[in-house]
């Protein structure tokens, strides 16, 4: 990735130009850089990046232009953020309250509807046991303070390190395991897999009876194409897998629950977690991190 001097964009219909004040750069960017996201990687010329947040400054045709001047959190699509100024559909633009910064609003955006819809997805209830698998992430985060906020029996989670660990306690988490899964409670109702890769097997022999688990990312790649065959050695368990994609959710319910979830923020009853702030010319940087895993949280360029 190199940093290029391009146009100023123009909105088209139904779009919107936006002075981006915060990027997030998340896993998903990493995934569409490695190809491993159903393709081959960027192609040159490509733009990464998938959320924004800024001042609304342009606005197309069809565009109530009521718009600019406006706080927005937005998504660009699977491309196009890392720029100065960001285009997208007004249909996936969202206002931000006072009191939420630009960049707690790239840190949450696409993450806690993610957390959100996945324990929904999952049927999760008061009183169940949570596992958080990959908890170190922006959306294995969320799901720990989700999980704990709805009054979860417990919300265990697996990390690298006990520092890790510790600052996943101070947000909810009552029980830490390391990655493989090691330590505290040994079965679970509801697992929410972030990491999925060749290890997701053997977190299908932690669910409880009835358990579910939803695999809502799968920064590690695919499971081992056998991987079915855990749930029907352990038929009488009644165990299940399930994907989630924020992609299933209509537009309404999903900027609806984006709202909530932003208010819950500015209101300090959701942390976003910022692992670092970097210039739009050192997003190279934050992917090199992001592939050694040492980010706890989300990485946030600023133009």
């Amino acid at each position: 990735m190199q940093v290029v001097e391009i146009a100023d964009p123009l909105p088209g219909l139904g779009q919107v130009v936006i002075q981006t004040a915060a990027i997030g750069v998340g896993g998903v960017d990493a995934m569409i850089r490695r190809g491993t996201l159903g393709g081959t990687g960027f192609r040159p010329g490509q733009v990464p990046g998938s959320e924004v947040a800024g001042e609304v400054v342009r606005v197309g045709d069809g565009v109530d232009p009521a718009w600019v001047g406006r706080r927005v959190w937005a998504f660009t699509g699977v491309g196009g953020g890392y720029v100065e100024q960001a285009v997208a559909s007004v249909s996936d633009v969202v206002a931000l309250p006072d009191g939420l910064s630009s960049t707690d609003a790239v840190t949450l955006g696409s993450a806690a509807p993610v957390a959100h819809f996945g324990l929904t997805h999952a049927r999760f209830a008061p009183g169940e046991s949570v596992l958080v698998r990959g908890a170190a992430g922006s959306i294995g985060i969320a799901a720990v303070q989700l999980a704990a906020r709805a009054r979860a029996g417990a919300v265990a989670v697996t990390t690298s390190s006990q520092e890790r660990g510790s600052r996943l306690r101070e947000l909810g988490a009552t029980h830490v395991l390391d990655r493989a899964g090691v330590g505290g409670t040994t079965s679970f109702d509801v697992i929410v897999d972030v990491v999925g890769g060749s290890g997701l097997p053997d977190f299908l022999d932690r669910l409880a009876p009835n358990g579910r688990l939803v695999a809502v990312g799968m920064v590690a790649g695919f499971p081992p194409a056998d991987f079915g065959m855990r749930l029907l050695d352990a038929f009488q368990q009644a165990r299940s897998f399930s994907t989630f994609s924020l992609n299933t959710v209509p537009t309404t319910a999903r900027d609806q629950a984006r709202a909530d979830l932003f208010d819950a923020a500015a209101r300090g009853r959701l942390v976003a977690v910022v692992d670092d702030v970097l210039p739009l010319a050192a997003a190279p940087e934050a992917h090199r991190r992001m592939d050694a895993g040492t980010v706890f949280g989300r990485i946030v360029l600023r133009p």
